[in-house]
C-alpha cells in the first residue's frame, strides 16, 4: 500500500522525501512502513531531495524568474533540508540572477505605463516578491528605466540604488 503511494505521487512529478512521507501520514501509513519505504526508495535512487532541489531551482529560475530567496523558501516548503538547498542554489550566481532580473523588468516595461516613479515602484514591487535582494531589483529597473526614454534616464539619473538598497534593508530586519 505504502508502495502504490509513493509511486502514484511520483506519477505526477517528482517529489522530496519529506513531501512522500507526508502524503503517507496523511493515508495513515505508519511512520516505521513510511521509513522502510522511503529509505528503500532513496537506496535505489527513486528519491533524491539533491536531484529535485537542482531541477526545482533551475525550473523555477527560468520560468517563473524565481531569485534565490523565493527558491529557497519554496525549496523549505518541501521539506529539502538546508544544506541540500543551499548546494542547489549555488549553482545560479549572482550574475545569473541580475541578468534574469533585468530581462524580467524589459519584458515587463514594454507593457507598463504611467508616470516613471510609479512605473519605477510597480517595477522594483514585481522584482521583490519575485525574491530579488533590493539592490539587485532597484539596479536592474533604473538600467531598464533610463535606456527607454529621454524623460526616464532623467528620472532614472536621480535615483541612488545604493541609497535606496541600504534603506530598503534596514526597513528589512
Amino acid at each position: 500500500m505504502a508502495r502504490e503511494i509513493c509511486l502514484r505521487q511520483l506519477a505526477v512529478r517528482p517529489r522530496t522525501r519529506a513531501e512522500l512521507a507526508t502524503a503517507l501520514a496523511r493515508r495513515g501509513i505508519s511512520e516505521e512502513t513510511a521509513a522502510q519505504v522511503l529509505d528503500r526508495y532513496d537506496e535505489v535512487g527513486i528519491i533524491d531531495d539533491a536531484a529535485f532541489a537542482r531541477a526545482w531551482v533551475s525550473s523555477r529560475h527560468a520560468g517563473r524568474g524565481l531569485a534565490r530567496r523565493a527558491l529557497a523558501n519554496e525549496l523549505r516548503q518541501r521539506g529539502v533540508d538546508g544544506d541540500t538547498a543551499s548546494e542547489a542554489l549555488d549553482e545560479l550566481d549572482e550574475t545569473t540572477e541580475a541578468e534574469t532580473a533585468r530581462a524580467l523588468v524589459e519584458r515587463k516595461l514594454r507593457t507598463v505605463r504611467g508616470e516613471p516613479d510609479a512605473v519605477f515602484r510597480r517595477l522594483v514591487g514585481m522584482l521583490a516578491r519575485k525574491g530579488y535582494p533590493a539592490g539587485v531589483a532597484i539596479r536592474a529597473v533604473k538600467d531598464a528605466i533610463a535606456a527607454q526614454s529621454a524623460e526616464a534616464a532623467e528620472f532614472a539619473e536621480q535615483i541612488d540604488a545604493d541609497a535606496l538598497a541600504d534603506a530598503e534593508g534596514e526597513i528589512d530586519r
